[in-house]
């Protein structure tokens, strides 16, 4: 038997099935709230009916005559937590605005009050007797609504550093023989995962464990400890499987420290599972955005000005903003180029992460802007790219690793049919309906962080791999596990996976498309030394050159190069040398460009994130190009989309079946933030209307007849050792844009504020 390194990384991996399939099919996948505890007390969350404003007192006769009730916390018994830092701002909450700490009201939602009980029934009936009296101000809602605030988003939050610009964009503007200006607007979203936000945590003793839904447990167990005032080491987080997160898991929430604060008050474990309505203001949100871009252009279809100025709600407490700015005057060859981001304040709660949360607002109003030059221009949509496709991102200079976006449109044209398309709009008819088609750019920043790995090669080819990954529905344990296979030439089969778990070696926040480039690359280095110990135990004299080369530093050494190459090893017999049964391997990978201190914070739960437009000497994404088919009945004005298309290109690809899946689902989630999703808000009261899922719109089989992804091969050597660029987040880019492009196309109209409902038809 032989261990055989794989030949030169392919463009495609195998598309095996995924690690956790028949768990989640039959059941047996426990999420967090599925996690037994012994003799819990069950939590109910009382919040906030204003938006504004402060509490006053409390009347708690009707819920204590409840049976089975045990305590009831409010600000006035709470324990005193210590202050939360926010994530994007190197902390790990997702608010700064701390429930249960005063009588003052930030946000309609806000918890104000937890009902404890000896089972379920019993609280909720407490909790919604529960009357609190309060003093209500006048909120403010949202952009136009009296006493909002505006400023710079740059020097508000630390990941936010410039507004990108070159050249000289008023000049240049003043002076383009083609001129465009444009406004666009985008909703406020929720990310109404499956999985509700639930809470458990037990204490023994002085350690506490947490079951919780998170995207970043390292993050989380460092979080609790911070705000309970314990050592870190004193906390674990175990959260094998998500039901879906998007955003609304990656940090931490209010809810967690409460939680554990009363489970030590109580010394009972304490179980909370949040309302689907409870979930709209405990958690983020995608907030409204607006934008107005400016383009000047020759007649040849050349950019020779563009300025994109984004406006983000956030709330009163945190400067919070995702600035795409970053990736949209980065897109397309410009000599002059300015931007500008803003944050406007309201009585809100803090907007979050929410998949691809820079590129689908901001990219929704760059290519819906590029498509109205294009009928300025009377050009071609997709040739009008390619006359601005550039190997050079315009702000510095700075090559692309690799960008295959022109090699999409044309695979993505030819199967969808773009030469079909009649340019002028409400040219394709059939019967009633209208017939527009449409296409957009999709990107996303290749995204790495540090991530640490123990991989154990037993002498039968069995392996186990624990990682503090996390496995959110993307297929993190299948890719983990084809990596360890692949590098130990073992069946996928004999790969054990372990994940979710903060006691294993730590992984960073699976956010931002970068957890299978980060967790890959890990257990890739550590599955290398795995290989260059048994190589030397069957090359002893090789090993002797090996360890003198290290000793003067002459590089790579005859072992090191055997191990990575495809020199084939023995295992039985290597095994039998080092005189061994199993043999383990812990190490910690970080990429390219990432700071000194990456390895301290990645064990303190702090993200060392790089790639994209913030690589020294480079720059680093995944693209694609998306086609989509409308239909809009001319009567009714009823819009379908009976064909999404995208081709994509994002470098190796570790498992087309779990890739297809993750771009399909974004695909149609692309869709569904042009056409369905929107959180409507009273502006009366600062308040979320369709806070459930019956009344928040979501795509359902009907409306997508047809999705069909194709992954382009694409080879880049420069950005990580797997050479994977990510794309969960890529496939929901652009669509929106799409979309509306061929609403005008199919009816003449140009909508330019998501989303788009039949009224605004005026056919």
């Amino acid at each position: 038997m032989s261990i055989a390194a794989p030949e030169p990384k392919a463009n495609m991996g195998e598309p095996v099935a995924r690690y956790d399939a028949v768990a989640k099919v039959t059941g047996r996948a426990d999420y967090a709230a599925d996690v037994p505890l012994a003799n819990p007390v069950y939590a109910y969350l009382v919040t906030s009916a204003i938006a504004k404003g402060r509490i006053d007192g409390f009347d708690l006769t009707d819920a204590k005559k409840v049976r089975g009730l045990i305590d009831i916390v409010t600000h006035e018994n709470a324990e005193r937590l210590k202050e939360a830092k926010l994530f994007s701002n190197g902390g790990y909450s997702s608010t700064t605005i701390q429930p249960l700490k005063s009588p003052d009201i930030g946000h309609e939602g806000q918890i104000v009050a937890v009902v404890l009980a000896g089972n379920f029934e019993a609280a909720r009936e407490a909790a919604h007797r529960v009357k609190v009296n309060t003093t209500a101000a006048a909120p403010t809602a949202t952009f136009d609504s009296p006493g909002t605030t505006s400023a710079r988003a740059k020097g508000q939050l630390a990941q936010f550093k410039d507004d990108p610009k070159v050249g000289d964009f008023a000049k240049a503007f003043d002076e383009a023989e083609v001129k465009l200006t444009a406004s666009y607007e985008t909703p406020a979203q929720h990310h109404n995962a499956m999985e509700l936000f639930a809470t458990s945590c037990v204490w023994d003793g002085d350690r506490l464990t947490i079951y919780e839904p998170s995207q970043y447990v390292q993050g989380l167990k460092n979080g609790v400890a911070e705000q309970l005032g314990v050592n870190a080491d004193k906390v674990r987080v175990i959260n094998p499987y998500v039901g879906g997160a998007f955003g609304s898991k990656g940090s931490m929430t209010p809810r967690t420290a409460i939680m554990a604060s009363i489970a030590r008050r109580l010394n009972r474990p304490v179980k909370l599972v949040a309302t689907r309505d409870q979930g709209f203001t405990i958690a983020t949100y995608r907030a409204e955005t607006r934008h107005e871009i400016r383009i000047g252009a020759g007649r040849d279809g050349k950019l020779t000005a563009l300025r994109h100025e984004g406006a983000e709600l956030s709330s009163r407490a945190d400067a919070y903003a995702v600035g795409g700015t970053k990736t949209t005057t980065r897109l397309y060859a410009c000599p002059n180029v300015d931007s500008l981001v803003s944050i406007v304040r309201a009585d809100r709660n803090t907007p979050g992460f929410m998949r691809s949360p820079p590129e689908v607002p901001y990219m929704f109003a760059l290519e819906s802007a590029m498509d109205e030059l294009a009928v300025k221009l009377n050009m071609d949509p997709i040739e009008l790219r390619r006359v601005n496709d550039t190997m050079n991102e315009p702000i510095g200079g700075k090559p692309y690793t690799s960008r295959s976006l022109m090699a999409c449109y044309d695979e993505g044209a030819t199967a969808f049919g773009w030469t079909k398309r009649q340019a002028a709009p409400k040219s394709m008819t059939d019967g009633d309906w209208l017939i527009g088609y449409g296409c957009a750019t999709a990107c996303y920043p290749t995204q790495m962080a540090p991530a640490a790995a123990r991989v154990r090669l037993q002498r039968d080819g069995r392996v186990r791999v624990e990682i503090a990954g996390h496995e959110i529905g993307n297929g993190a344990s299948t890719v983990i596990g084809q990596a360890a296979a692949e590098k130990l030439d073992v069946a996928f089969e004999n790969v054990s996976v372990h994940i979710g778990d903060s006691d294993l070696p730590p992984a960073p926040v699976a956010g931002g498309s970068n957890s299978t480039a980060s967790t890959c690359s890990a257990v890739m280095m550590v599955c290398d030394r795995i290989r260059q110990r048994l190589f030397k135990a069957l090359t002893p004299n090789e090993s002797m050159v090996d360890k003198a080369k290290e000793t003067v530093g002459l590089g790579q050494t005859p072992v090191t190069q055997a191990a990575k190459s495809g020199r084939p090893l023995d295992r039985k017999k290597a095994f039998d040398a080092l005189g061994v049964s199993v043999v383990e391997e812990y190490g910690e990978w970080k990429p390219e460009g990432a700071p000194m201190d990456s390895f301290r914070a990645m064990h303190q739960g702090k993200m060392r994130m790089v790639g994209g437009a913030e690589m020294k000497d480079k720059i680093a994404y995944a693209f694609g190009a998306e086609f989509v088919e409308v239909r809009v009945n001319r009567w009714t004005h009823e819009i379908r989309v009976p064909r999404l298309l995208g081709a994509f290109a994002a470098g190796h690809i570790m498992n087309p079946r779990t890739a297809r899946s993750q771009l399909m689902g974004g695909l149609i989630w692309g869709m569904s933030s042009a056409l369905h999703e929107a959180t409507e808000l009273d502006e009366r009261y600062a308040r979320y209307v369709n806070d459930n899922l019956a009344d928040y719109l979501v795509p359902v089989n009907a409306d997508v007849p047809s999705v069909e992804v194709i992954m382009l091969p694409e080879r880049d050597d420069q950005i990580n050792p797997a050479g994977i660029k990510g794309l969960g987040e890529l496939g929901n880019v652009g669509t929106n844009a799409a979309i509306c492009n061929a609403i005008f196309h199919a009816t003449g109209q140009r909508i330019r504020k998501l989303p788009v409902r039949l009224e605004q038809l005026e056919i």
